[in-house]
């Protein structure tokens, strides 16, 4: 049986791959064969004799020694890009929030008290604050076109946005994947 610690809340889809008759895994496991982590930092922790491998459920490997972890034949594996849609979409979520005062809206919506007419008063003289920008036409800035910026791109893009983009290091898998639209800057 193997064993694999997890110092982190790993995605219930992800630990279901490790079949119980061939695996234990969890918090309290001892002796592990492997580790799997999201964002502990694992550089401040003794590496057991019994490691064979180390997985990263994220992109950067930043939390993890490395260097060490190589000179001692074990490989640290992670995972670009599987994050890549929930951040792209909180970044959309985040422009439009601004764009259009949402949360100050939210606020005075729930604030609000009175009869029908004096609520309709209310709102007539306060939603003016509220109205915010649109996004279609405006011009947005992306540095770093990889599987995030990718996203933010092609999703801005739909929404009308015109995309200047920055990456000298961008993959072909990429270039081929972002909207023909993008400029380079």
């Amino acid at each position: 049986m193997f064993k694999i610690l997890t110092y982190n809340n790993i995605s219930r889809a992800g630990l279901d791959k490790f079949p119980d008759e061939q695996y234990q895994v969890g918090a309290q496991v001892d002796s592990p064969d492997a580790v799997m982590l999201r964002s502990f930092n694992l550089h401040e922790q003794t590496i057991p004799a019994t490691l064979k491998a180390v997985g990263r459920a994220g992109a950067g490997v930043n939390n993890i020694p490395v260097a060490e972890y190589t000179q001692r034949g074990i490989p640290v594996f992670n995972a670009p890009g599987a994050n890549s849609n929930a951040v792209a979409e909180l970044v959309i979520v985040g422009m439009l929030l601004a764009a259009r005062n949402i949360v100050p809206a939210l606020n005075f919506v729930r604030d609000l008290k009175g009869s029908d007419d004096s609520l309709n008063e209310q709102i007539e003289n306060e939603k003016k604050h509220f109205a915010g920008f649109e996004l279609s036409g405006k011009t947005l800035g992306v540095l770093g076109l990889g599987a995030i910026g990718v996203k933010v791109a092609n999703s801005s893009a739909a929404l009308g946005m015109n995309i200047i983009g920055f990456d000298p290091f961008m993959s072909l898998e990429n270039a081929w994947k972002l909207t023909s639209s993008a400029e380079q800057a």
